[in-house]
């Protein structure tokens, strides 16, 4: 399947993109950053601290543990922080 993977703040920065088409047989999204991260090293860096990413599926916050059957779109982000 295929799915649009955003990328936002620092990891957009350290992956070098916004946005990507992503074809996966991923089933959850723990299984799709696995796949990423295998991709190339930009990726295991960026991903390799997922304590400090948050995710969202189709726009709706989630954990890593969501499924993937369905989903047109994965976010990657940063906590926000107000001031």
């Amino acid at each position: 399947m295929k799915i649009e993977v955003l990328y936002f703040a620092w990891l957009r920065e350290r992956i070098g993109l916004g946005r990507e088409t992503v074809e996966t047989e991923a089933e959850t999204v723990a299984d799709l950053l696995d796949e990423l991260r295998a991709r190339e090293e930009r990726y295991a860096l960026a991903l390799s601290d997922m304590a400090s990413v948050r995710v969202a599926v189709d726009q709706e916050l989630t954990t890593v543990d969501a499924p993937l059957k369905g989903v047109r779109e994965v976010a990657l982000f940063p906590p926000m922080t107000g001031g």
